[in-house]
């Protein structure tokens, strides 16, 4: 970030307890794909956040290359803009309950929401999900129905829906008074009406400042909650967090709070920092209500407490949901390993595990009974999945173990995950979908027209039967399904449930795939790779047409010899190979088989690479 201007923070008020009336804190919730960074985009362009000179893509929040390959937000960031002489600032939040701890932890930061709903979709459940931690916290919220140019817009039928999951979700009668705007953000435009006339986004930062009340003043020591931490390559580790009481100034001592009986460590702040726009800036000062981020603090994770050395108390700690899915993390140790990664090894990988864990207070991480292999929990496959895909970004190889689902004991019952599944697809597969996921143990309830042929099932099912269940829709509606979840509690354990019912084509040497062979295997399955690749034994290298494992040859090449042919050699045929991405080969494996993730490869292998051993 350029950091090159120094602002000077506003004198504090004359009045000792109170409200701030120049900050806002709001943070923007939605649903997936709902329309969160495009509106902070708008945002920016109608209050001039941008310097002229700044080249911006778009979904500028959307800062690192994961977040924009897969089109969603990650990590929750914060930004300001100023308007009316106002400083508003404002947290992007995931929309995706996998990254539930980024939201939890950003909402101890704002003192009202927007919650966005798109205009066609209406609520579906991360908006679920987000609204009931934002109502919880007791945050005033401001409803905004985006996309509201779409053709099948239908706002009037959304609204009701979001003041049904409002009650459902025990909201009180202040927060049921929310405003309602319609927008689109993609235009930078707003209405106070589904029908009216178009203006800017202005009316809506209006809202802003008559609805969403400033910061609380409170007078005393010094506390400051960290809730996210960061990395400057200046000036080191960056603590992100609000002051919620007393001043903090650069070079201040302060003590460190963990929360638990460990001493108090003290810290100096060595800089300061407020956003604005895209950037950070210095500053001298903060006070209460303010959201900054702080160089100097190396001994501080997420939750902890900066307070003053002579008056230590220390706020509340976040609470997080427990993780739900676990992982088996381990070395590669592929007859490949080494030749992709710069970081092979098992302590490299802890130590990158560990510090995803200090980050992400979603994330736990523990030994296994094997010095080579540990178990990573969070909330769900995608979290897991985005861990691993960055890790192999930063040079990591490792391999990984099927997801597998976290049970409880609650009062003597062994309990496991639910989740609340919707599914948005057309009215003829409706059969087809019902046949998948009545193995899975799922439970069909509200079925709801969606008009143009479209309806919507919601299903409750365990965890665990998801995994595997959004490639096996894909396929059955011909990619036409919309599959979403979301945690819904613990009910006891649900049975056995089958996972994939085909076995593996495995090779039994190592060399490389030939279209010869690849042609005589084709029969057999379907195959994951196509000729010149490069295969070992024990490389899962298709699926097989039937429910039993096949070691076979692919390397295998056509014997010349001198004799000439009756007639010309016939031309090799070969389908195009199933490539998985990431998610998917996570889906597909079975408990004996692992994924090899490498900078530059997916493959899928059995942990005992060995026929004979195997056997």
């Amino acid at each position: 970030m350029t950091q090159t201007q120094t602002l000077t923070a506003t004198p504090p008020a004359p009045a000792p307890t109170g409200r701030r009336a120049d900050v806002r804190n709001i943070a923007i919730i939605a649903h997936v794909d709902h329309g969160k960074t495009t509106l902070v985009d708008a945002l920016f362009r109608l209050t001039g956040a941008l310097r002229p000179s700044q080249e911006v893509t778009e979904r500028v929040m959307d800062s690192n290359d994961l977040e924009r390959e897969r089109g969603i937000t990650i990590l929750a960031k914060n930004t300001s803009v100023t308007y009316a002489g106002v400083t508003i600032n404002i947290v992007d939040t995931p929309g995706h309950a996998d990254f539930g701890g980024e939201v939890e932890r950003t909402l101890e930061l704002v003192d009202g929401v927007l919650l966005l709903v798109d205009a066609s979709e209406g609520p579906l459940p991360q908006t679920r999900f987000v609204l009931r931690k934002a109502l919880e916290a007791g945050l005033v919220p401001i409803v905004v129905i985006n996309k509201i140019d779409r053709s099948d817009a239908r706002p009037e039928e959304v609204i009701d829906e979001v003041y049904d999951l409002f009650i459902d979700l025990g909201a009180s009668e202040q927060q049921l008074e929310f405003p309602v705007y319609y927008t689109n953000a993609r235009a930078g435009t707003s209405r106070t009406t589904a029908t009216g006339p178009d203006s800017s986004l202005a009316p809506l930062l209006d809202e802003v400042l008559r609805t969403i009340p400033g910061p609380e003043v409170a007078e005393g020591p010094l506390q400051f909650l960290a809730v996210t931490l960061d990395w400057d390559d200046f000036v080191g580790r960056l603590v992100i967090g609000r002051l919620f009481r007393g001043e903090l100034r650069r070079g201040q001592v302060v003590a460190v709070l963990r929360g638990d009986d460990s001493e108090a460590i003290e810290s100096k702040v060595t800089q300061l920092y407020r956003a604005r726009g895209i950037e950070r800036v210095p500053v001298e000062n903060a006070r209460a209500g303010d959201i900054v981020a702080i160089a100097g603090i190396e001994a501080v994770d997420i939750g902890d407490t900066l307070a003053d050395p002579d008056h230590p108390e220390a706020l509340p700690r976040i609470d997080i949901e427990e993780p739900t899915i676990s992982m088996q993390f381990r070395i590669n140790d592929s007859p490949t390993s080494g030749r992709d990664g710069r970081f092979v090894t098992s302590r490299k990988i802890r130590e990158r595990l560990t510090r995803e864990a200090a980050h992400n207070v979603a994330i736990r991480v523990r030994d296994t009974e094997t010095p080579d292999a540990f178990e990573v929990a969070g909330r769900g496959e995608l979290q897991l999945a985005v861990l691993v895909e960055t890790m192999r970004r930063e040079s990591f190889e490792l391999c990984l173990g099927k997801p597998q689902v976290l049970t409880r004991d609650i009062d003597g019952v062994l309990s496991e995950p639910m989740e609340l599944l919707v599914i948005d697809l057309p009215e003829e597969h409706i059969g087809a979908v019902a046949q998948s996921i009545g193995p899975r143990k799922g439970r069909m309830g509200h079925i709801e027209p969606m008009g143009s042929g479209r309806v919507r099932l919601e299903v409750r099912i365990p965890s665990r039967g998801l995994i595997g269940l959004r490639s096996e829709l894909l396929q059955e509606t011909r990619g036409t399904a919309i599959v979403h979840s979301i945690f819904e509690g613990w009910e006891p354990w649900q049975g056995e449930i089958t996972h994939r019912t085909n076995g593996a084509l495995v090779s039994d040497r190592a060399g490389r795939a030939t279209g010869y062979a690849i042609e005589g295997l084709q029969p057999r399955g379907e195959l994951f790779i196509g000729p010149g690749e490069e295969v070992y034994e024990g490389m899962v290298i298709g699926e097989h047409a039937r429910p039993s494992e096949l070691d076979v040859n692919i390397t295998r090449e056509k014997k010349a010899s001198n004799m000439r042919a009756a007639s010309k050699d016939e031309t090799i045929r070969l389908a195009p190979p199933r490539k998985m991405s990431l998610d998917q080969a996570l889906e597909w494996i079975a408990e004996d088989e692992l994924v090899e993730a490498t900078p530059t490869i997916f493959r899928i292998r059995k942990r005992i690479l060995s026929a004979s051993r195997r056997k």
